[in-house]
């Protein structure tokens, strides 16, 4: 039987604090910047300006937005290949990351990583990982550089429902509750592994609770709620900020589009999308809280729309507009001399 330390922590019962109105406004901004940046992505995919694969995160803006809120300077983030989002969250240029997303020199990585594999010391993000889990035990590697070091930071492993099955993810688990190092472990539970849907492949409803056997406390969190994630976050971070170990967010989510955009994932209903997205909208709930509250007006709205598209359009120029890297960029980035 687990002893009372390991038991997971019971699910929130809802939102206690509203922030103030500025604060809202920004989580609505950044939402809708990630929304609107990965409709322009997927645009420049089919154009075949985006070559190789492309993972879009609509739908599950408010996890990132709602945890990153709660990041001080040098808390690092990685997650996996769904990760455009992740880095606009992190304060990266739009610019530089639509650029690397075409392949051009002027993207963060030169052009030579892609969607799936960008990068930004400057921006503590430490990457996007195409080996499913992979980036778990670097989340953890990270945290335990924070302890030893003994600052203050916390680093954010995220990955989905699908890696959460992975072995990596379970032994990193040991060392980090072992160590009680400061990493918060994010499962993005968007309900899809892939195409398998999460009854099918997980015999744990509650991811959330997988780390019960090596006492780390966790929580399942509305992921379409931004204010509820970054509730939840201000408690993990708190947490971990206390020297009292790793903690488990489970993040319940839901991803509009397919897997990747050579997905036409037909192992959902239409009617199942179209009814996250007219009931569920993390972007359109956050939209209503703002008008109801009196928070801020249409036009305030309106402005804030008309801004992110003039910066995403931006962002699509500068990557269609920057050159493609030089043949000589093959040779770089391959060695580093200790």
């Amino acid at each position: 039987m687990a002893s009372p330390k390991s038991k997971p922590k019971p699910k929130p019962k809802g939102r206690k604090n509203t922030p103030a109105p500025e604060q809202i406004l920004g989580y609505y901004r950044d939402m809708l910047l990630i929304r609107r940046f990965e409709e322009k992505a997927g645009q420049l995919y089919g154009m075949g300006l985006i070559g190789g694969f492309c993972h879009l995160y609509i739908g599950q803006e408010a996890v990132v937005v709602g945890l990153q809120s709660n990041c001080i300077e040098g808390d690092q983030v990685l997650t996996s290949y769904r990760d455009h989002g992740h880095m606009l969250a992190c304060g990266m240029d739009p610019k530089g990351v639509m650029a690397e997303l075409t392949g051009r020199s002027g993207g963060y990585s030169r052009g030579k990583g892609g969607s799936m594999h960008m990068f930004s010391a400057e921006a503590r993000f430490y990457g996007g990982h195409g080996i499913v889990g992979a980036q778990v035990p670097l989340g953890a590697g990270l945290a335990f550089a924070n302890k030893y070091r003994g600052n203050n930071n916390v680093a954010l492993a995220y990955f989905g429902d699908g890696a959460a099955n992975q072995g990596q993810v379970y032994e990193t688990f040991n060392m980090a509750a072992l160590w009680a190092l400061p990493v918060i472990f994010v499962i993005e539970n968007n309900q899809y592994a892939m195409g398998t849907a999460q009854k099918r492949s997980t015999s744990t409803p509650a991811l959330y609770t997988r780390g019960a056997a090596f006492g780390i406390p966790g929580e399942e969190v509305d992921g379409m709620d931004v204010l509820a994630v970054a509730e939840a976050g201000a408690r993990a971070t708190a947490h971990c900020r206390a020297g009292k170990g790793p903690y488990i967010l489970e993040l319940k989510t839901y991803r509009y589009r397919g897997h990747s955009m050579s997905d036409p994932a037909k192992y959902r209903t239409r009617e199942e999308v179209a009814r996250m997205r007219e009931e569920h909208d993390p972007i359109d709930g956050l939209r209503k809280v703002i008008l109801d509250g009196g928070h801020a007006g249409e036009e305030v709205i309106k402005a804030i729309d008309k801004e992110i598209r003039a910066i995403v359009n931006e962002a699509a120029k500068f990557a269609q507009e920057s050159p493609e890297p030089d043949a000589a960029e093959l040779y770089t980035d391959i060695l580093a001399e200790a």
